[in-house]
């Protein structure tokens, strides 16, 4: 399967449906196990988590939040980057990092090219000079500006949205694929232990992404805006002065009148969205008793507080016409039925379902190789690594996962090499989430090839952006997030988590493993 998945001979989403074929016919789990894999707790999270930002989505909140953010910031373009690259990492934490750079790829394109149309800042390099003096037969002008190269700027504006939004995914456990695959296998793999709850995911890995994406713009700002280079001609290009300020937020302010007012469609969206992150951070904020431990004794999870919020998307209707159904005025009563705040043929269009079978296929796969006795194997092949300190095998395991995601689906590595870390702990007698949790964070930095995740592949379309610049850019930018992943992770973990100490509940797993074979 990591070969099938590294090399994409198949499908991702079929090769993860593997063990549904050959696990009962090897004898290593029955059907009902194995498909029992595939719609966990974690998978329904997932699917509830997808129609809330496709909800938000569908009615364009997005969209208009961005521009009011946007215009809140400023729009010098220091400025105005830092609101773009913003309001990526804040969407990007709730949806996907795709659907956060395809909503901000027009905005930015639309911006620069307003600004260049009146006589500020380029959004392409200046065409060669051709000797006849006929413009019409340059290639460039043939193709529509194809295979142009890009201002500095311009590529500083596209690439900082792209690694906004595969930043921002790592703040919420529900912002990324890899971040719902390490929680299903690591609550697969220890069942009596206390999971990954929300909040305590969101106190750890927000000032890691906040962080993280504070210094990718001074990256970026120093390699294409001239920071701290004042008479360089990247800083003189970007002085663009009160006019260019002014431009810029007339043409963000026309958009927003474009939209309209906000409609009661996009409030009701807005406040559903609310109530799931108070439903998820609340559920067992540690800090003080959760709402799910005042309701039930029964074991309430995040997906049914984010299945909640999914039943009031699907029964709240997207038109207040409901108010007049008694009105003593005929012409007020609604006629028609209103529709939901999403409708069901929206969600089914748009969810992921490829993405459902490849998380499901990793927890398969987790659950296999520990029903099978492989995971004694791996250990005691792995044993030599227990010897090295835990900080040099955590570096080791996050670098390879880093390294691995530029070529690979982020998904696919972490399904492959999170089981792996997961025996290499019980063997070590370390706590499991010290060797997961950056090995998982660290298959998000995907910030040097446009192939290695979506987001860079769509950013780099609109402005032709050649390789060699994101791979330089991306050198930087992973190595930024992978030393302050390793210098808060470990700190910042051991009061939330309790990383020093070998926890009971994955002892017990430990001995179970070599009671076996």
């Amino acid at each position: 399967m990591a070969g099938f998945w590294v090399t994409e001979a198949l499908p991702l989403p079929v090769t993860a449906l593997i063990p549904m074929v050959l696990f009962p016919l090897m004898g290593i789990l029955d059907s009902d196990k194995t498909s029992l894999c595939y719609l966990k707790e974690t998978n329904m999270m997932f699917v509830g988590g997808l129609i809330i930002a496709i909800a938000v989505e569908y009615c364009n909140l997005h969209r208009r939040v961005a521009l009011y953010v946007i215009l809140t910031v400023g729009c010098s373009p220091r400025k105005l980057n830092f609101g773009l690259v913003a309001v990526s990492m804040f969407v990007s934490m709730w949806i996907s990092n795709t659907a956060a750079i395809a909503m901000m790829c027009p905005i930015i394109d639309a911006t620069l090219k307003e600004l260049e149309s009146q006589g500020i800042g380029s959004f392409f390099e200046p065409l060669p000079a051709v000797e006849d003096g006929d413009v019409k037969d340059h290639p460039a002008k043939a193709t529509k500006d194809e295979g142009r190269r890009p201002t500095k700027t311009t590529i500083c504006y596209f690439l900082g949205a792209a690694y906004a939004a595969s930043i921002g995914g790592m703040g919420c456990i529900v912002g990324s694929g890899t971040n719902l695959t390490f929680k299903g296998i690591y609550e697969t793999k220890f069942p009596d232990g206390p999971g990954v709850e929300f909040a305590a995911w969101m106190f750890l890995n927000v000032p890691i992404m906040l962080i993280t994406m504070f210094l990718t713009w001074l990256w970026l700002q120093i390699l294409f805006m001239g920071l701290f280079r004042p008479k360089s001609a990247d800083a003189q290009a970007v002085k663009l002065g009160k006019q260019g300020e002014v431009v810029a937020a007339k043409l963000i302010r026309q958009k927003l009148e474009e939209m309209g007012p906000m409609s009661f469609h996009e409030g009701a969206v807005g406040c559903m969205f609310i109530l799931a992150v108070f439903l998820w951070f609340f559920r067992k904020p540690q800090f003080i008793p959760g709402w799910a431990e005042m309701i039930t004794d029964t074991k309430v999870k995040d997906a049914t507080a984010a299945l909640i919020v999914v039943m009031l998307l699907f029964i709240i209707p997207a038109k207040p016409n409901f108010i007049y159904f008694f009105s003593k005025d005929e012409s007020k009563r609604p006629t028609v039925a209103s529709p939901p705040l999403i409708t069901w043929k929206v969600a089914q269009q748009k969810l992921p379902w490829g993405l459902i079978f490849l998380l499901g296929g990793g927890f398969a796969l987790a659950e296999g190789s520990s029903n099978s006795g492989m995971s004694k194997l791996i250990a005691v092949h792995l044993g030599g690594l227990a010897k090295l300190p835990k900080f040099s095998v955590m570096l080791l395991a996050s670098v390879f996962a880093s390294f691995l995601t530029e070529f690979s689906s982020n998904v696919a590595v972490a399904n492959v090499i999170l089981p792996v870390l997961a025996e290499i702990s019980i063997n070590a007698q370390w706590h499991p989430m010290y060797l997961m949790m950056p090995a998982a964070l660290a298959c998000s930095h995907a910030f040097c090839l446009p192939v290695g995740t979506p987001p860079n592949a769509i950013a780099a379309a609109p402005c032709n952006m050649p390789t060699k610049e994101m791979v330089k850019a991306g050198l930087g930018v992973s190595l930024i997030a992978m030393v302050i992943l390793l210098a808060i992770f470990p700190w910042l973990g051991e009061p939330i988590f309790g990383l020093s100490e070998f926890p009971v509940w994955a002892g017990g797993i430990a001995n179970a493993t070599n009671s076996t074979g």
